[in-house]
């Protein structure tokens, strides 16, 4: 930790899709490079995340993934995400027990964009809120 920040996670060359460029990988699971190869991501190699409820259409909330956090999530089950904040993977409910089961991962049309739909057990905002949408609607009617 340096002035009160957590380090980065180490960053190591893509061996796939975006030469010159650093992403968090794992040295020994690297995410398929077909599907890496696909990923538009921030400068930071994150790509947002958008969590749907799978039988509803609910959007529960947003969140980041990286190479890693996408590959966990795809080879387990369970929604991983980078937390920016705290600069560390997370996996939704291991603290808190408000899991989430991975029914689908998609990316949209561009690549930019990965939608996860699951089964969420309990609340998917970290205020204890069923969505992370809930609390502030700033149009709750369309215009006439």
């Amino acid at each position: 930790m340096t002035h009160g920040r957590a380090a980065a996670p180490p960053r190591f060359p893509v061996t796939a899709g975006r030469p010159g460029r650093g992403l968090r990988q794992n040295y020994h699971m690297p995410l398929d490079p077909e599907i890496a190869a696909r990923l538009k991501r921030t400068p930071d190699g994150l790509v947002p995340a958008i969590v749907q409820q799978y039988d509803t259409g609910e959007v529960l909330m947003l969140a980041w993934m990286d190479d890693e956090a996408l590959h966990r999530t795809l080879t387990t089950g369970r929604a991983t995400y980078w937390s920016r904040s705290r600069r560390e993977y997370w996996v939704k409910g291991a603290t808190s027990g408000n899991i989430q089961l991975v029914k689908q991962v998609a990316l949209d049309c561009d690549g930019d964009t990965i939608l996860l739909k699951v089964d969420q057990v309990g609340a998917a905002c970290h205020t204890g809120d069923r969505t992370c949408f809930d609390a502030d609607v700033l149009q709750a009617n369309g215009p006439s």
